[in-house]
């Protein structure tokens, strides 16, 4: 299966982007809790983002696991919603960077085709960096607002930014074939990683998905809000306590969690200014 047979493309008439940076996060595998996909929706904002590119479902889901929904219009006609994976385009005037954002489902099926048609649109747009955003269950006290982690292949990248080198070997989903086309294809690219409670199952974290949004901001340089989060960081706080308030054993386990995450916590970088001053000192060293 090629490309060309399952990326559709708006590009014509477009104006130039400024130094665009794609941000990636995909519903599945890398995204416990929904943090990462709640991170992007949430950069994303409530303003209108222009679809400049689509990836057609057909060819990369099992739909009897990711199953089509039916919904009703205003005019009371049926239609069908199938997974979206839409790049949607966000200008920043008077920012470092534009961004290029494609939050949607991890496919099921033909992951290097997908991961090709997400190269494609990199190449056409000339986004000078991509930036995976992921989720995952870890040992982290949902007291706490969690640490994100970040990691890149591009060795210069890594040292600019006082990012780690992936370790991980072991199976893998969507995010981790696409940063190996990316490595391959000489795009330099982060994988961003927050962990979410895994006590406490699969449940929404918008805390952790707020620690995600200032992340990206403070490396790509640009601003960034939670405001939409806010208020469920509230309501959730509220469950996760009630979740454990009645159980001893959980409230001392999650205090041992507090205590060694008060002693431990990593610091990735000084300040939100050498982050973003030091990426774009890597990119116009690249250029």
């Amino acid at each position: 299966m090629d490309v060309d047979e399952v990326l559709t493309t708006a590009f014509d008439g477009l104006a130039p982007l400024h130094q665009p940076v794609m941000v990636i996060a995909l519903t599945g595998w890398f995204d416990a809790a929904g943090a990462a996909t709640d991170a992007l929706d949430a950069l994303l904002g409530d303003r209108v983002r222009p679809v400049v590119a689509a990836i057609d479902p057909d060819p990369f889901f099992d739909f009897t696991q990711e199953r089509p929904s039916v919904e009703l219009d205003d005019d009371g006609m049926r239609t069908i919603r199938w997974p979206e994976n839409e790049f949607r385009l966000m200008r920043r005037p008077g920012e470092p960077h534009d961004v290029v954002a494609l939050c949607g489902v991890e496919p099921h099926l033909r992951y290097g085709t997908f991961a090709d048609a997400v190269l494609r649109v990199v190449g056409d747009l000339r986004c000078e960096l991509v930036v995976t955003v992921g989720a995952a269950a870890d040992a982290v006290p949902h007291t706490r607002t969690p640490a994100v982690v970040g990691s890149s292949t591009n060795p210069a990248l890594a040292r600019a930014l006082g990012l780690a080198s992936p370790q991980y070997q072991g199976v893998t989903g969507l995010i981790g074939v696409l940063q190996e086309r990316l490595d391959r294809a000489a795009v330099p690219a982060i994988s961003l990683r927050v962990g979410v409670p895994h006590y406490l199952g699969n449940v929404k974290h918008p805390r952790a998905a707020a620690a995600l949004v200032h992340q990206i901001g403070r490396i790509i340089g640009i601003t960034t809000s939670t405001e939409s989060l806010d208020a469920a960081v509230e309501q959730w706080r509220i469950a996760h306590d009630e979740a454990i308030g009645d159980d001893p054993e959980a409230l001392a386990y999650v205090a041992g969690l507090e205590r060694r995450y008060d002693h431990h916590v990593e610091a990735v970088a000084s300040s939100g200014d050498d982050l973003a001053a030091e990426l774009e000192r890597f990119l116009r060293d690249q250029t």
